[in-house]
């Protein structure tokens, strides 16, 4: 029988701040970073997986999106399964059991205290306890290799292969998705995105924010989904933080909107304008394989493709360029 491998990954930092029940936690930018550098590492060592299986739950649905976007993986990959949201071993078996018997690879995205005994579950041997008492912490990944098929997985049927931490893997370069249409459906909320038009004032001149898209091809302003439990102000200056690795003082109001196709639909994007006041170090800053240029509104014009943001880089000229 072929040897199949299984990928264990649980849920990145979440939290606790936000006062959202536990269902509906999301992760701060440290566990999306973990989450995204497990996905890098996974690529890297050429074990995507041919079928992943996530916890609906906030938190794992965040880590699940940002794995899959490092490694490269379709989101049509993914089976959301309702059983896995802080499910035992027996729940996780039967999730597994319902995997194609012909996939090689599988990854299980989840939960604690369920994945670490699945881990322990399926081992061969005893598993060792490190010094902080956690076998998987967040955003951490067990790799286990087998005979069995998923339908049969019994008590120490795998073989654990490692253990690996976010701490311990290097800043590897995390690639967009290959093929957009390849994605599969995604969620309504997808299409609603909000972004900042970031600038600053040097020496009485205004400046423009650009950053280098994910493939490097153009240039963009720090843009996102609307974070379902953010405004889209908000959401706005978190996609200024972690794409473009800068603080600022937002705008209260939109200084415009513009649309683009994607998914199989049209993406409607609000526009904050962004006084810059922090560039954060490029240790800290999630996306740092992107380049940042500080350019004057009318170079900025020049290399913005979007007609609409070109002429909002106008109005702002117009509007705060003497201020």
């Amino acid at each position: 029988m072929t040897e199949k491998t299984l990928l264990v990954l649980r849920h990145g930092k979440s939290d606790w701040s936000t006062g959202h029940e536990d269902f509906h936690r999301p992760l701060v930018d440290r566990g999306r970073l973990g989450s995204q550098k497990m996905g890098a590492w996974i690529k890297h060592h050429k074990l995507v997986p041919d079928v992943v299986v996530s916890s609906m739950a906030e938190r794992a649905r965040a880590t699940t999106v940002a794995a899959c976007k490092a490694m490269g993986l379709p989101l049509k990959t993914v089976r959301w399964d309702e059983r896995l949201y802080a499910a035992p071993v027996e729940d996780l078996l039967a999730a597994l059991a319902d995997c194609p018997k012909s996939a090689r690879r599988v990854m299980v995205v989840g939960h604690n205290p369920g994945l670490e005994d699945l881990v322990a579950y399926l081992s061969c041997e005893q598993l060792a306890i490190p010094d902080d008492g956690k076998v998987l912490p967040t955003s951490a990944l067990a790799r286990l290799e087998m005979v069995e098929s998923w339908s049969d997985l019994r008590r120490g049927c795998g073989r654990l292969i490692s253990l690996t931490r976010p701490g311990q893997v290097p800043e590897l370069p995390v690639t967009e998705v290959a093929d957009e249409a390849d994605l599969g459906p995604v969620p309504d909320y997808f299409f609603t995105q909000s972004a900042v038009l970031p600038y600053r004032r040097l020496d009485g001149r205004l400046e423009i924010m650009l950053i280098a898209s994910r493939k490097g091809t153009r240039w963009v302003v720090p843009k996102g989904v609307k974070e379902q439990e953010l405004s889209l102000r908000d959401s706005a200056a978190k996609e200024a933080l972690e794409e473009g690795g800068v603080r600022g003082n937002i705008a209260a109001e939109a200084i415009g909107h513009y649309e683009y196709k994607k998914w199989g639909g049209v993406c409607e994007v609000t526009v904050f304008p962004m006084e810059v006041t922090e560039s954060i170090p490029e240790e800290e800053w999630e996306e740092s394989h992107r380049e940042r240029r500080w350019v004057e509104p009318k170079e900025a014009r020049r290399l913005l493709d979007e007609r609409a943001l070109q002429k909002m880089v106008g109005k702002l000229e117009k509007g705060v360029g003497k201020g």
